[in-house]
């Protein structure tokens, strides 16, 4: 039989631990460097150490297969682990002893966390390198084994994206002579006390709501759970899917903005708030018992692998271009779209009017129903404004021929490359600002716009122009 226990100090072992330990003649020492190994090493009990798997293990999980092995080979043998008993390592111990028939027992013991905060309760205990990927902060954790600067430093940066800076924790390290010694201070001090070991560790209590400063998807959604409510947000509760479609796209427009102005704080803003609007309506969902935000997370997930088999399957491809060909017919199929037809027709009709005609025409292109270059399709822009020309002096099916000179517009700048909407936009900036720069020359000189004839307008419209190019 293989049992293991974990030590901190001898003095806190059971009796049946101790028992274990001095009735057998096959004991193996997890670490003789460990400071919790020092009382284990004053009773001058044979031993081998597990030091040199843990020198030469490329990573934690060869470390683990090669003790769980050691240990299997031995057989009947007693496993001390210092400090506390390792879930990732206990789980490959069971397995392997589970696979060559080998009984296992785990004996009961303090943990390093319960022996240095007897008096502090915590709901989960962990060391770096098994720090799970997603804490929560309303839950007090024990982190154990930082042993340097270097560790508290990493811990640091993970736990504050959780729990605040100034979040009161307890750090303790067990002194030579086997006492703990603790003091509490801001987390943002972790990484600058003085003494570190294997068995330094720290207690983390739970964050109340009210005192979060970090936030994560989930408390979003508690949110707006809360604000929907019956005793929640009157305004919040009156929404429908229906009502919240122009701010969707107003959010939309600006997060387009803070992306322009490359502030990351703006940036962050409107981010927040698009993902506001998705929240908002997978809630109103939910209530009417539709589907919930994990329907929709797990939607797009199951679509982005799916349309990724070169990075989720076997697929290979040599560039972004077979990748985009691959993604569009995936996306034909995963549609029931048999006809390219078909895939035209499913263009979005509530895209605004640039963006629709140019990926339209992006999908014609996809069977070879395109230009061959810009400059081919730059002389229809020249027959289509012939055409509205004539329209006008006929007065007839104007309104067309501006359509089809515009569509010829924007096939011209998809093959260059350019969004069109965008450029629209930034044109329509432009006018805007050298308009203001105009007006402002205009005033300087004691007149207004409103009283002044369009040639004399345009003479100060090209003198902005001009302060333009010289900046």
């Amino acid at each position: 039989m293989i049992r293991i226990l974990s030590i901190v100090h001898w003095d806190f072992l059971s009796g049946r631990a101790i028992s274990a330990l001095e009735n057998t003649s096959c004991r193996f020492l997890q670490s003789d460097l460990h400071p919790c190994a020092k009382s284990f090493l004053s009773k001058n009990l044979s031993y081998s150490s597990m030091d040199e798997l843990y020198a030469s293990a490329e990573d934690f999980e060869a470390l683990n297969a090669s003790i769980a092995k050691r240990l299997v080979e031995a057989g009947d043998c007693v496993y001390l682990m210092t400090g506390s008993v390792s879930p990732s390592q206990l789980a490959e111990i069971q397995r392997q002893a589970e696979d060559a028939q080998i009984p296992l027992e785990v004996l009961p013991g303090l943990s390093l966390g319960e022996a240095a905060f007897p008096d502090k309760s915590f709901d989960a205990r962990f060391t770096l390198h098994n720090l799970p990927a997603r804490l929560h902060a309303e839950q007090s954790v024990v982190v154990e084994e930082i042993d340097s600067p270097l560790t508290a430093g990493e811990l640091k940066l993970a736990l504050s994206e959780y729990y605040p800076d100034e979040w009161p924790i307890t750090f303790s390290v067990m002194a030579p002579s086997g006492d703990f010694q603790s003091s509490t201070i801001p987390l943002w001090m972790l990484d600058q006390q003085t003494d570190y070991n294997a068995a330094t560790l720290i207690h983390v209590p739970g964050v109340p709501f009210d005192d979060l400063t970090r936030f994560a998807y989930e408390d979003l959604v508690d949110v707006m759970a809360r604000l929907r409510a019956r005793d929640g947000c009157p305004w919040d509760r009156e929404q429908t899917h229906e009502s919240l479609k122009q701010p969707l796209l107003e959010e939309s427009y600006e997060l387009l903005d803070a992306i322009d102005e490359q502030d990351d704080d703006h940036l962050i803003e409107e981010l927040g708030d698009v993902l506001m609007q998705v929240v908002f309506h997978a809630q109103i969902a939910a209530e009417q018992g539709r589907f919930t935000t994990r329907d929709v997370s797990t939607g797009i997930v199951q679509k982005l692998v799916y349309r990724h088999p070169h990075i989720f399957s076997t697929v290979k491809v040599k560039d972004s271009a077979e990748v985009l060909a691959n993604w569009e017919t995936l996306k034909m199929a995963e549609k029931g779209q048999k006809t390219e037809t078909d895939a035209l027709r499913s263009v979005t009709k509530s895209l605004p009017a640039l963006m629709f005609a140019k990926k339209v025409q992006k999908k014609a292109a996809r069977v070879g129903f395109d230009w061959d270059s810009a400059e081919d399709a730059f002389y229809k822009i020249y027959e289509e404004a012939d055409e509205l020309k004539a329209a006008m002096e006929k007065d007839s099916n104007i309104a067309e021929e501006m359509g089809d000179l515009l569509f010829s517009v924007v096939n011209v700048a998809r093959l260059l490359h350019l969004e069109p909407e965008l450029l629209l936009r930034e044109a329509a900036d432009k006018f805007v600002d050298r308009f203001a720069k105009m007006e402002d020359l205009v005033l300087k000189e004691g007149k207004t716009l409103s009283d002044m004839t369009l040639p004399e307008m345009d003479v100060y419209w090209d003198r902005a122009k001009a302060i333009e190019t010289k900046a």
